[in-house]
């Protein structure tokens, strides 16, 4: 409560530093101006020898009187702030995600996959205030989760991505196609496909290039993501006997003059992710990149609090002009 106080012209509490001032002042200037009779017995005086003791009452009351108005001049409040957002440019983001059998290969920590899944949880969650929806591909492509603004949905769909779900294969050009065809609907006004692969297109019955057509025409920007190490990995190429997966070295390709361009055609930019940390700083760099505006708004309600202070001087003005018409009348 106290923090919510305050005084909307507090340099006027200043003038309370006069209270005692004058106080001072009229006490040794009626010290000094009052003469004094001895009597040798007081007896015959009743009670009025303790009323004329009392007398200095009806000076104090004036004084607190002045000292309640100059705090109800001085405006005591109580001040309530409420705060309110409102995003003025929204973002629909669909996340292309490859989930062929080389996202098992072991350059990344545990493996690119899982890799990834931890990254995107995170850039999830950093993205509030837009839709996000989720698109997986391999040698065919499918929605996972349609454009929800439900975080919890999506970052569940990316928990369950796992290998196999898939015909085998990297249909980029399919991966594409399907999220151009989950934001072609959308009336945001911003539209953003983050494409991730770790390899070249070799399946699929679209060509990456029509697809990055379509995505220009609806002004949709698609960020493109290599995925893997420069040079070897270990990929999985086989299953043994007991049904584990057998990984062999193997040089890693990934087609990045076609990542590089589907990302200049739509006025999005090309990431090179070679390990768990550059994967991390990619998507902190697309975060940055895309920004949803937002505008907040404050208002500010008043309690103002002058008027007791205001009906308090009144009444001391008022009781101590009737004490001293009254009770004090004969000593004045």
């Amino acid at each position: 409560m106290l923090s919510k106080f305050e005084f909307a012209n507090p340099e006027l509490l200043w003038l309370l530093v006069f209270v005692p001032i004058i106080a001072l002042w009229h006490f040794f200037t009626n010290k000094k101006d009052m003469a004094t009779i001895s009597f040798s017995n007081t007896k015959s005086f009743g009670s009025g020898n303790i009323l004329s003791k009392l007398k200095p009452l009806l000076y104090i009351l004036r004084l607190l009187a002045i000292a309640a108005l100059i705090v109800a001049l001085a405006r005591p409040r109580n001040k309530e702030v409420t705060t309110k957002t409102k995003s003025n440019k929204g973002i629909d983001i669909v996340m292309a995600i490859d989930v062929s059998a080389s996202m098992l290969a072991k350059d990344l920590k545990p493996n690119r996959l899982e890799a990834l899944k931890k990254v995107a949880s995170n850039f999830i969650d950093k993205r509030p205030n837009d839709r996000i929806g989720l698109v997986v591909y391999a040698g065919e492509s499918y929605t996972q989760t349609p454009i929800t603004s439900d975080k919890r949905i999506v970052k569940s769909s990316i928990r369950r991505l796992r290998w196999g779900q898939l015909e085998g294969g990297t249909a980029i050009g399919m991966g594409l196609g399907s999220a151009v065809n989950r934001l072609k609907e959308s009336k945001a006004k911003s539209k953003v496909i983050i494409l991730l692969t770790d390899g070249v297109n070799n399946s699929g019955n679209i060509d990456p290039k029509t697809a990055t057509e379509l995505a220009k025409a609806l002004n949709i920007k698609v960020y493109t993501i290599g995925l893997g190490t420069n040079g070897t990995a270990m990929f999985p190429v086989a299953k043994g006997m007991d049904g584990k997966l057998i990984f062999r070295n193997a040089p890693v390709e990934i087609d990045e003059t076609l990542l590089k361009y589907i990302a200049k055609e739509t006025e999005g930019k090309y990431f090179r992710a070679t390990s768990n940390s550059k994967l991390t700083k990619v998507y902190d760099e697309i975060n940055k990149l895309e920004k949803t505006k937002i505008e907040e708004f404050k208002y500010t309600n008043f309690e103002e609090m002058f008027r007791p202070f205001v009906l308090l001087a009144g009444f001391l003005i008022l009781l101590e002009m009737l004490l001293r018409f009254t009770v004090f009348r004969s000593f004045i």
